[in-house]
């Protein structure tokens, strides 16, 4: 583990979860965009077309967190890092300058690599280079990232968005309001990319390139010039050759539940789909704007009560009140809808939900995710879980239109909470406590 003084590591996490803040924006940005882009494009009566605009970042994740497992144990975690900060840049300017809906999804299908590689290397970071007393705190100051990200794109769409009511404020709205909703990430984009040049490399990686070190002096080989190199795993290899070994199946195993039970539980909608929640619940455009902050707000205070929690209550107590507290909540809210249930009780419930989800679900996973694999496999099976959270995004982000035509908001909430009580009960059996353990410690007793 890393000696850093306080004050730098603090910075170099800070530095790494600028990574989480980009994605955080990039990812519900377009949730404030989407009722005049589609007005724009003219697929506002498309539902399929919808769809895809809103997924095609999502397939962008999924590409980005295919390869960050590989090209980290390969290049190192740095220089990835650097590239997610290029890639958010490229696709910032890129999503608002286009005419033309293609050229739109393909611009947002590069934000989503970035976001991708983001997302599977920023907690990895920040767990190889603090101390076990305070890594769930760190790691959990991505997710801390990532929820200012969500409100900082929804207080831009909101001061952005004129007056719906106002005939010449809607057309500025289709025609250029969307677009500086996107432009505006450029400037964090492009802070992320300096400040990543003034971060080491992690100490784990760089370990790892020293030969003999892993428990089976598997660390590295060296090819014929001399020069160490990584020996990297792929998926399919990490499943039946190190993942056959039942400890390290068992693992991947949790991580893959972990991760995609994370996006099924179903609150992401929310910030995607605001427009359909909202309006599902008596609230016109410029109230759903409203209430998007209001959530946003929510998001971002009880993710700093997860920063104190998450080492003083354990990530097992919290992954479970989480899946057991929205499996509640989403019957409820399930319940309103059937009855046609409007107004502030519905923003209570849906904001209950959300203050559950960031004091749990949100930070907790990524926290897990960076703990429970052995340094050996830890770059490739966070990349594969990673991969495995954005499916399960993408599913869910492409499905719920549908869902929620053929079921109705009731159905599908209803829906959402059978899968968070059915993972209450394999995270009761299966999810293990972490809290104040060195990564040396869990790999000895999570691999025995």
């Amino acid at each position: 583990m890393s000696n850093y003084s306080k004050g730098f590591l603090y910075f170099i996490c800070a530095v790494s979860a600028m990574g989480g803040l980009l994605f955080g924006y990039d990812w519900v940005v377009i949730g404030g965009a989407k009722p005049f882009y589609e007005l724009y494009f003219g697929i506002s009566h498309s539902p399929v077309m919808q769809g895809v605009a809103m997924t095609t970042a999502l397939v962008g994740c999924l590409v980005g967190a295919m390869v960050a497992g590989w090209a980290a144990d390969r290049f190192g975690r740095k220089p990835l890092l650097m590239l997610s900060a290029v890639l958010f840049t490229v696709s910032a300017i890129a999503t608002g300058l286009f005419n033309d809906f293609t050229l739109f999804n393909i611009a947002r299908f590069i934000g989503g690599v970035g976001i991708g590689v983001a997302s599977a290397l920023a907690p990895m970071y920040i767990a190889e280079v603090s101390p076990a007393e305070i890594r769930g705190r760190m790691v959990s100051l991505n997710q801390m990232t990532i929820v200012l990200g969500i409100l900082s794109a929804q207080i831009v769409n909101m001061l952005l968005a004129r007056d719906t009511t106002v005939a010449a404020s809607q057309a500025w709205n289709v025609e250029w309001g969307w677009r500086w909703m996107f432009w505006a990430e450029t400037l964090p984009a492009a802070l992320f990319l300096v400040m990543s040049f003034f971060i080491p490399e992690s100490p784990v990686y760089l370990r790892n390139l020293t030969p003999d070190t892993s428990p089976n002096g598997e660390g590295s080989k060296y090819t014929q010039d001399g020069k160490a190199t990584t020996k990297v795993l792929t998926p399919l290899a990490l499943w039946r050759g190190v993942g056959g070994e039942a400890p390290y199946r068992r693992l991947l195993l949790l991580g893959l539940v972990i991760a995609v039970f994370q996006q099924w539980c179903g609150t992401n909608v929310i910030f995607n789909y605001a427009q359909e929640i909202f309006v599902g619940a008596g609230f016109d455009v410029d109230g759903m704007f409203i209430n998007i902050v209001i959530t946003g707000i929510a998001n971002v205070v009880f993710t700093f009560v997860a920063l104190y929690t998450v080492e003083k209550w354990g990530r097992r107590t919290l992954m479970l009140i989480g899946a057991g507290g929205l499996g509640a909540i989403y019957a409820i809210l399930g319940f309103c809808y059937f009855h046609h249930m409007t107004g502030v009780p519905m923003v209570v419930l849906v904001v209950s939900a959300i203050s559950i989800y960031a004091m749990t679900l949100g930070p907790v996973t990524w926290t897990l995710l960076a703990e429970i694999f052995p340094h050996r496999i830890r770059g490739v099976a966070m990349a594969t879980c990673t991969f495995a959270l954005w499916v399960g995004c993408c599913t869910l982000t492409f499905s719920f239109p549908s869902m929620n035509a053929a079921l109705g908001s009731s159905g599908t909430f209803w829906i959402y909470s059978i899968i968070c009580l059915c993972a209450f009960a394999f995270l009761w059996r299966r999810c293990p406590e972490t809290k104040g353990k060195s990564l040396e410690e869990l790999e000895r007793e999570l691999t025995r």
